[in-house]
């Protein structure tokens, strides 16, 4: 991550905003939850509802995007566009949109190693057992509120074997249950709060 020389002016900028984050579309168990710092919006709270400026990390469903989108017959109405709202937040907000690295919204968005958008959004692609998580489970990032050499670093790779694959088709391994396919490992989450606080610092140095 990028080193801000201006230790009092970074201090500064944290302390004049709120130092909330804000999830979207989580799990009602979602580990998120846990932490002070975040603002949750789970299916009951109903993340439409969302209208602070706090930055956000997004988690809209993924069904109706991926390569078995044909099938995704229990899909509810209106729940593919659920992915332009979190979308449209994360432009607005600053924040990160994560979905399968499959998923077909990043057609939309800029390649990972590529351009920028017009928003500064990018890319990136990693795996999420990199980040403790039981599977192999590869994952993009579309984030907005900093640059790409900003971000902190990520973890190296795992290199020991996993029983756990997401679909259960790797040989040795098994279907992960619904929650370890959903869940969101607490490095990860650890990784997404520096990210976020280099968007506050950046927006605030900003104003």
């Amino acid at each position: 991550m990028k080193t801000i020389n201006n230790k009092n002016a970074k201090t500064i900028a944290l302390e004049t905003c709120s130092t909330v984050y804000s999830a979207l579309f989580v799990r009602t168990d979602s580990v998120y939850k846990k932490r002070d710092k975040w603002d949750c919006y789970d299916m009951k709270r109903d993340a439409l509802c969302h209208n602070n400026n706090n930055p956000v990390v997004t988690h809209s469903p993924c069904r109706t995007w991926g390569i078995l989108s044909h099938m995704a017959f229990n899909a509810r109405e209106g729940e593919k566009e659920l992915t332009y709202f979190a979308l449209n937040k994360v432009r607005k907000n600053g924040g990160l949109l994560e979905h399968p690295s499959s998923s077909k919204i990043f057609k939309e968005l800029p390649h990972v190693n590529g351009f920028p958008d017009e928003f500064g959004g990018f890319t990136i692609e990693f795996d999420q057992f990199d980040f403790g998580h039981v599977a192999h489970k590869m994952t993009k990032f579309y984030i907005v509120g900093l640059s790409i050499h900003e971000l902190p670093p990520m973890p190296k790779k795992r290199m020991e074997h996993t029983d756990r694959s997401i679909c259960g088709n790797v040989a040795g391994t098994k279907r992960c249950t619904q929650y370890q396919r959903e869940y969101t490992p607490e490095n990860l989450i650890d990784w997404i709060e520096q990210t976020m606080d280099v968007i506050i610092t950046n927006r605030n140095l900003t104003k």
